[in-house]
C-alpha cells in the first residue's frame, strides 16, 4: 500500500511538473501536436511512450547514482564537461519556463478574469514562497490535489467537444506526409524539452524516495497520465477553427461547451500553472545550494526577481520562441538518456 501511495505521489509531481501554462492552457499542445492534425494525434502516442519509458528511467538512474541534483546525473550523461554546459543550460531552461508559467498566469487573469495588469503575477510570487516554505512536503500536497483535477476535468472537456467535428480524426493525404515527419520530430523534441526539466524534480525526489519499485511505478502511472491528457486536450483543441489565434484557446471551449464550469476550469489551469513554477524552483534551489550555503527563502526571492522581470515579455511570444528552441537542443539529452543503462535489481 505504502509503495502504490508513492507511487501516486511521484506521478503527480512528474505531471505537476510538465503540465504548465502552455500544457494546461492548450497552447502548448497547438504548438506541438494540434497543427499538424492527424499526424499530431500519432506523435502524442510517440511522446507518450517517451514519458512512460524515460521518466521512470531518470528516477532509477538517480537512485543507482544516489544524485541529488540534475548535476549528478548529467556528469553521468554527458561527461563531465560536457555536463557543466548542460547545467548551465538547464538552469537558463527552468528560469526561463517559469518565466513563461508567470506571464500565462497574468495571460489568465487579464484574458479571462478581466483583473488588472500585474495580478496574476504578484499572486501567483505570493503563494509560491508561501508554498516552497514546506519544501518537497508543499510540492506533494499541491500536486496530488491538482493534478486529479486536472485529469477529470480534460476528460469532462473532451466528451462535451465529441458531438463538435474535430480535424484530428481526418487522415492527411499522401502528399501530406512531410508534415508526418515534422511531426514525428515535435514528438521527440517535446518530450524531449519536458524530460530534461522534469529530471530538476524527479532526480531530487527519487533521491528521497529511494525505492526503485516506487518510482518505476510512479514514473509509468505519471507517464501514461500525460499521454492520456495530452490527446483529451488535443482532441478538444481540433474543434477550433484556429486555436493558435487564441492565448488560452482551452478556455475558449469550456466557455463555449459549458459556460457554468468556466470559472472552475480557470481555476484548474491556474494551478498547472502553479505547479510547474514551484517544481521548475524546487529544482533550481536544489542545484544553487550545492554552491552557495544561502538561506532557501533567499534564493527563491532571487529567483523570482529574475523570472519576473523575463515574464514581462508577452506570453505567447514567450511559448512559441523559447519551448521549440528548448525541445530541440534538449533531443541529446533524451538520446543518451535511451542508451545509458541502469543497474538490474
Amino acid at each position: 500500500m505504502k509503495k502504490w501511495s508513492e507511487a501516486f505521489q511521484v506521478a503527480s509531481v512528474y505531471v505537476g511538473t510538465i503540465v504548465g501554462a502552455g500544457f494546461a492552457t492548450g497552447r502548448e499542445i497547438v504548438e506541438f501536436f494540434t497543427r499538424f492534425g492527424f499526424y499530431g494525434t500519432a506523435a502524442i502516442f510517440l511522446a507518450g511512450i517517451l514519458f512512460i519509458v524515460l521518466g521512470s528511467k531518470i528516477m532509477l538512474v538517480s537512485i543507482d547514482l544516489e544524485a541529488k541534483s540534475f548535476e549528478q546525473l548529467n556528469e553521468y550523461l554527458f561527461g563531465r564537461r560536457l555536463a557543466m554546459v548542460m547545467n548551465l543550460f538547464l538552469m537558463v531552461m527552468l528560469t526561463g519556463v517559469c518565466a513563461v508559467m508567470l506571464s500565462g498566469a497574468e495571460a489568465l487573469f487579464m484574458e479571462q478574469l478581466r483583473l488588472p495588469p500585474r495580478t496574476g503575477l504578484m499572486v501567483t510570487v505570493i503563494l509560491t514562497l508561501i508554498v516552497m516554505t514546506a519544501g518537497v512536503k508543499g510540492l506533494f500536497a499541491v500536486n496530488t490535489f491538482v493534478v486529479p483535477m486536472m485529469v477529470i476535468f480534460n476528460f469532462l472537456v473532451m466528451l462535451l467537444v465529441l458531438k463538435t467535428e474535430s480535424r484530428i480524426f481526418v487522415p492527411i493525404h499522401v502528399s501530406g506526409w512531410k508534415e508526418g515527419g515534422k511531426a514525428v520530430l515535435s514528438a521527440f523534441s517535446y518530450a524531449a524539452f519536458n524530460l530534461a526539466l522534469a529530471q530538476a524534480v524527479l532526480v531530487p525526489m527519487a533521491a528521497e524516495i529511494k525505492d526503485r519499485s516506487a518510482v518505476k511505478l510512479g514514473g509509468m502511472i505519471g507517464g501514461l497520465l500525460l499521454t492520456v491528457i495530452l490527446l483529451a486536450s488535443h482532441i478538444s483543441l481540433g474543434t477550433l477553427p484556429d486555436p493558435a489565434g487564441y492565448e488560452i484557446p482551452m478556455a475558449v471551449i469550456v466557455k463555449g461547451l459549458a459556460g457554468t464550469f468556466h470559472f472552475l476550469y480557470l481555476l484548474i489551469i491556474y494551478g498547472e500553472i502553479f505547479t510547474s513554477v514551484i517544481g521548475n524552483l524546487y529544482g533550481l534551489e536544489r542545484q544553487i545550494r550545492g554552491y552557495l550555503m544561502i538561506n532557501s527563502f533567499w534564493i527563491h526571492i532571487g529567483l523570482l526577481a529574475v523570472v519576473y522581470l523575463i515574464s514581462h515579455v508577452k506570453y505567447g511570444t514567450l511559448l512559441e520562441f523559447l519551448y521549440p528552441l528548448f525541445g530541440y537542443i534538449s533531443i541529446g539529452f533524451l538520446f543518451l538518456l535511451l542508451i545509458k543503462p541502469t543497474k538490474a535489481r
